[in-house]
């Protein structure tokens, strides 16, 4: 018979892995929430990607230049704009016109006790229309590649994973034909917020650019070996042999939920 520190041992182990359990779990959820959103994304199922954002007052998606704040600016965005844009206000694909999102690179951190989780994932897209497709479709017939990253915060509602903040930061856009050459500025940034704009963002994001722009996206987790952050001045882009102090501060994100 088990002698009582034995039983006490045997209970530790048993809360560390049931919490270890919890933390996989949470994790592997979150994992799945943000590969499904890319799923509908591709055929352009906007109805579906907007029922996964978390109904909070500090949701919102960042687009570009762009922060679509609640629920309501989640549907300006996704159902509103994306859907009219590309396909004429349906709710799914229509033939011809391609927006494969491939997620990788997933890194996901679950704080069990806080009910959030943070993930930062690479994007590379191909995107475009056939050549079949009607000359008034809007942006003409074009081809071109994507790449970015996310760092987004989930949080759990009545045991339900959602997205709370979903912040995508494009890097590069390049057309098939020409590549990089000639891809500055690729994507108009927003210049109007909301109701101005009537499809726009409630708010502008200072200090975004694209490409030539290669500065780091901040990282939500800190180095696994050293504990520590990247330095500010490390995550600065300066121009070949210069010195960072001459190149324009690092990249922000001053509102982690956790």
């Amino acid at each position: 018979m088990a002698d009582s520190q034995q039983i006490t041992t045997l209970v530790a182990q048993v809360d560390t892995l049931a919490n270890e359990v919890i933390r996989l779990r949470g994790e592997s959820d979150v994992r799945k929430l943000h590969h499904k959103y890319g799923y509908y994304l591709d055929k352009c199922l906007y109805k579906e990607v907007a029922s996964l954002f978390a109904d909070h007052p500090d949701t919102y998606v960042q687009f570009l230049n762009g922060r679509y704040r609640g629920k309501e600016g989640v549907h300006r965005l996704y159902i509103e704009r994306f859907a009219k844009r590309f396909v004429a206000g349906r709710n799914g694909p229509i033939d011809g016109w391609l927006l494969d999102h491939l997620m990788a690179q997933d890194i996901i951190d679950f704080d069990p006790k806080a009910g959030r989780a943070k993930a930062r994932i690479r994007a590379f897209m191909s995107a475009g229309t056939h050549e079949s497709m009607s000359p008034n479709f809007p942006g003409g017939y074009r081809q071109w590649w994507e790449g970015g990253l996310y760092e987004n915060e989930y949080i759990q509602q009545n045991g339900v994973w959602k997205i709370l903040r979903l912040r995508y930061f494009p890097f590069w856009h390049g057309s098939f034909e020409t590549g990089w050459k000639g891809a500055k500025d690729f994507v108009p940034l927003f210049k109007e917020t909301h109701p101005a704009d009537a499809l726009g963002p409630d708010e502008i994001v200072d200090d975004f650019v694209l490409w030539p722009d290669t500065r780091v996206i901040p990282f939500h987790y800190k180095h696994p070996i050293t504990g520590d952050d990247v330095a500010e001045e490390d995550m600065r882009a300066p121009h070949w042999l210069e010195d960072a102090s001459t190149a324009p501060s690092a990249r922000m994100i001053t509102d982690w939920g956790f």
